[in-house]
Formats: structure tokens, sequence, C-alpha cells
């Protein structure tokens, strides 16, 4: 019995210690946030004054999602930005009903001159980094974006974020910051929608402007194709590129080709 007790109170102070660890963690990282916030880039053109304007390439990923891909098609499709300088493509791998919804709004939207094509899979290997790394085969853009099927961007997204590869420190990927379409709506969406912003806002600009990598979130991005194609293109087992040794979620720095860095 006595050895039981010991037996718990080690897993108590095991985890105990753990979440210490955590904590202190976060604590640091607020830190940083409030050291560095203030130190974002200083040298980004607006979209007016830049040099040309990049050919961009949207891809949205779609797996069943037959209540929300026309709402995301005609977000897209509501983007500001020179129509003869932009592709869509909607990356279906749809086994439903979904197929006949987006391939309706997509003859539609064709038909209003937007620049959108349909792309739909036999198979789904590799999942959405299949579809995205089937739909980059065929990209027209060096600079590719990405929206999973729940997000909205807003119309100045891209004249807003396109300006940061034309900075003079060199980018690989611009990753916007998520916000939410029904914080209010219970308990467990203000729980989730905080956990997110501190994620965004803390997290990522902490490490972002401290000289740390932060990762990719899958979505709501732009990256430079260059640094795409000189990592390997997107690795099955996640959703970010695979530079030849491994895969994570982040970038190490000496895992990465230099034209894959963005600090």
């Amino acid at each position: 019995m006595e050895l039981f007790s010991f037996l718990l109170l080690g897993i108590y102070f095991f985890i105990l210690g753990i979440l210490a660890i955590f904590g202190l963690h976060r604590y640091y990282l607020t830190y940083l946030y409030y050291k560095y916030k203030d130190q974002g880039p200083k040298d980004v053109p607006a979209f007016e004054a830049l040099p040309r304007v990049p050919f961009v390439t949207i891809q949205l990923p779609i797996y069943n999602e037959k209540y929300v891909v026309e709402r995301l098609v005609q977000k897209v499709c509501a983007i500001e930005y020179p129509s003869d300088r932009l592709e869509i493509q909607l990356l279906d791998d749809s086994t439903d009903e979904t197929q006949e919804i987006a391939r309706a709004v997509v003859r539609e939207f064709q038909s209003k001159g937007h620049p959108l094509v349909y792309i739909h899979r036999q198979n789904r290997k590799g999942f959405k980094a299949g579809a995205l790394d089937e739909g980059l085969q065929v990209a027209k853009g060096e600079l590719i974006a990405v929206f999973d099927a729940d997000f909205l961007p807003q119309a100045d997204f891209l004249t807003r974020m396109v300006p940061f590869f034309f900075a003079r420190k060199k980018y690989g990927m611009i990753q916007a910051r998520w916000g939410h379409l029904n914080q209010d709506y219970s308990l467990m969406t203000q729980a989730q929608s905080i956990l997110l912003d501190g994620h965004f806002v803390i997290e990522h600009t902490a490490r972002n402007r401290s000289g740390r990598f932060f990762n990719f979130n899958g979505t709501a991005g732009i990256w430079d194709r260059k640094c795409i194609e000189a990592a390997g293109g997107w690795h099955y087992d996640t959703l970010t590129p695979s530079c030849g040794v491994g895969s994570s979620s982040t970038y190490p720095k000496w895992w990465c080709p230099p034209s894959c860095r963005w600090t």
C-alpha cells in the first residue's frame, strides 16, 4: 500500500512538473510578445508601389463540404486582385454530392469571368497535402495561397499580404491571423477563440519578431512557390513541406534550404 502511495505521488509530481514547465514557457512567450510586439517589418511597400504584380494561385482543398463550398468560392472570388494575375483552384476530393455543387458553382463563377478551375481526384492519396501537391503541378502562380473550406478571406487579403514578399527581408511564407465567425455562440466557442487568439496573437508574434521560427497553420497563408519546391514539395504526413530529412509542423533552421527561411 505504501509503495502504491509513493507511485501515485510520483505520478502527481511528474504531471505537476510538466504543467509548471508549460506554464513557464507560456509566460516566456508573453514576455517576448511585449518585448518585440512593436518590432514588425518596417520596409513593406504598399501594393500600389510594387515593381510588378506577381501571379498568385489560390488553392482551396475541400472534402465533402457541401454546406460551405459555395460560400467559400463566393468569398474567394470577391478577393480584389488583377484577374490576369490570379488563378483559383478548387481541389475537390469529395465522394458525396459536394462534387455536383462544386462543379455548378465553378461554372457559375467562370461564366462571370473569374479565373476559377475545378480539379477532382479519383483517389485521396496524401489527403489534403496530396490535393495541394497535385494542384501545384499545374499551378501557374509564383505565390501560393491556401484556404480551407470554412475560411472566409477578406477582399483585401492579397493586396495586404503580397507586398511582404517585396520587403528587404526575404520571406518564404506569410501566415495570417485567424478570425472567428461564431465566437459568442457557446462557452466552447468562446474558449476555443481564446486559445486561437493566444496562439496567433501572442505565440506567433513572439516567435517571429524575436527571430524564432513559427509554424504554418495549414490555411490562411501564402507561400513563395520556390520555397515549397526547394523543400521537396508537400509531405503527406503533415501539411508543411518536407526538407528531405524528415517532416515537422515547424522548420528547424538546419533542415531547410536558404530559400525556405523566413527570418
